[in-house]
C-alpha cells in the first residue's frame, strides 16, 4: 500500500515527506494506521548526525500511537481495530534481561540501528529501495508495519495524541526519577534541562514524594512550565540549583541529580555529579552528542562519598508494564498528559515542528497523521 512518510535522504539533513510504499506484514507482524507521533529529540538527533543511522533513507519516529489495520500470521496479542502504543525497545521475554523484568534491555535492542525488522528484511520502499525505520516501528509514516513485540495494546478511552507521550518521553522521564534516580519522600531532586524528558522526571519527581524538586533550564518558558508539573523552584544554572541544595540540606547537596539535557555531555554529569550529597545518586538519561567529551570527575569524591552514576534507558522500565501503569496514573489525574502536549503539526510540518523544539517554546509537539 501507499503512505505518506518523513524521511531522511541524507545526514546532515532535513526531513522530507514522500510516498512510500509498505509491504504487508509478515509473520509475527502488524499494520499500524498511526494517528500521532512525538517529536522527541532522539529523532532529530539522527538529522543532526549526532546519532548514526546505518541506512538511508530513514523514516524517523519512535514515539507513536496507532490502530492495527491488518495482521500478520502468527500474531495473538492483537487484532484487527486493536489501538496500541508502539514500544521502540522489542521484548522478546525470554532473553536474560526479559526474565529479570529488564524487558529494557532486551537482547533485541541491539538490532534496533540496522533499520530492518527483525528477520532483518524491510517493510518500507521509496522508489525501490529499502527505506529504514526508526527502532522498528516509524512512527513518522502514515501506515507501518511493526513488530508485534513492539506493540502495546491500550484502552480506546485513552486518545491516542495522547497515547503517542508514553512511547518514549514520559516513561523515560517519570521512570528516570521513580526508578533509576529511587526518589524517596523528603528528597531533594535537581532536574537538568526540562524539555520533553526533564519535564517528566520532573512529575515523576513530585509524586514520589520529593520535598523540593528544582528544575534547571535557560529557556523561560521551560522554567515557568516546570512550576505548573510539580516542581518547587525553576532556576537557569546548575550552579543556581547546586546552591539552593546546599542551602536546603545544611551543606550536603541534593539526594538525587537527573541529567534529561538536550545532549548529553560529560561536563553535565560532573556538574550534577558535584550538585549531589554523600551517597547521592547522578542519573544519566539523555543522549550523547558527537562532542560529548570526558567526565571530568573529582574522583575522591566517587569512593570516599560513596557518590553514584546511573544510567537510564526507557526509565529503567519495562514498556509492557510502563505504559499501562503510566495510562492508569492519566485516567486518575495524578498524571498529566494533555498538558505536555503544547502544539500539533501536520506530518508536512515535521521541520516546523522541530524548529519550534529548538527554540524552546515546546514541551512536546505532536504529529497528528491525516489532519
Amino acid at each position: 500500500m501507499k503512505s505518506r512518510a518523513a524521511l531522511l535522504m541524507e545526514v546532515p539533513g532535513k526531513w522530507e515527506v514522500v510516498e512510500v510504499d509498505v509491504d504487508e506484514p509478515r509473520a509475527n507482524e502488524v499494520l499500524l494506521r498511526y494517528a500521532a507521533s512525538g517529536l522527541c529529540h532522539s529523532d532529530e538527533h539522527h538529522a543532526t548526525g549526532d546519532s548514526g543511522t546505518q541506512v538511508l533513507p530513514y523514516c524517523g519516529g519512535h514515539e507513536g500511537a496507532g490502530v492495527v489495520e491488518a495482521v500478520g500470521p502468527g500474531v495473538t496479542t492483537l487484532a484487527v481495530g486493536d489501538h496500541v502504543v508502539t514500544s521502540f525497545l522489542p521484548g522478546c521475554g525470554r532473553c536474560r534481561w526479559c526474565a529479570g523484568g529488564m524487558q529494557n534491555l532486551c537482547d533485541l535492542g541491539a538490532l534496533i540501528g540496522r533499520g530492518a525488522m527483525l528477520d532483518g528484511t524491510f517493510r518500507m520502499h521509496q522508489d525501490g529501495r529499502p527505506v529504514a525505520q526508526a527502532s522498528f516501528v516509524g512512527t513518522f509514516s502514515e501506515y507501518s508495519v511493526v513488530p508485534e513485540l513492539c506493540c502495546i495494546p491500550i484502552g480506546k478511552d485513552i486518545p491516542l495524541t495522547t497515547a503517542a507521550l508514553v512511547g518514549c518521553g514520559v516513561p523515560t522521564g517519570w521512570g528516570s526519577a521513580v526508578n533509576a534516580g529511587g526518589v524517596r519522600p523528603g528528597d531533594v531532586v535537581i532536574v537538568m534541562g526540562t524539555g520533553g524528558l526533564g519535564i517528566n522526571a520532573v512529575q515523576g519527581a513530585a509524586h514520589a514524594g520529593a520535598v523540593r524538586v528544582v528544575a534547571v533550564d535557560p529557556l523561560p518558558f521551560r522554567r515557568s512550565s516546570a512550576l505548573e508539573f510539580g516542581a518547587t523552584d525553576a532556576v537557569e544554572t546548575i550552579e543556581e540549583a547546586t546552591d539552593l541544595a546546599r542551602s536546603l540540606t545544611n551543606g550536603q547537596g541534593a539526594d538525587v541529580a537527573i541529567v534529561t539535557t538536550s545532549t548529553l555531555k560529560g561536563s553535565y554529569i560532573a556538574q550534577a555529579f558535584d550538585a549531589v550529597r554523600k551517597n547521592g545518586t547522578v542519573v544519566a538519561t539523555a543522549v550523547p552528542g558527537r562532542d560529548a567529551g570526558q567526565v571530568p570527575l573529582d574522583l575522591v569524591q566517587l569512593p570516599m562519598y560513596q557518590k553514584r552514576i546511573q544510567g537510564c534507558l526507557y526509565g529503567s522500565w519495562s514498556p509492557t508494564e510502563a505504559v499501562p501503569a503510566l495510562l492508569d496514573l492519566y485516567r486518575a489525574g495524578v498524571l498529566k498528559l494533555d498538558e505536555l502536549v503544547t502544539r500539533t503539526f501536520t506530518l508536512d510540518e515535521i521541520n516546523d515542528g522541530y524548529a519550534a523544539m529548538y527554540q524552546g517554546s515546546t514541551l512536546r509537539s505532536v504529529v497528528v497523521h491525516g489532519s
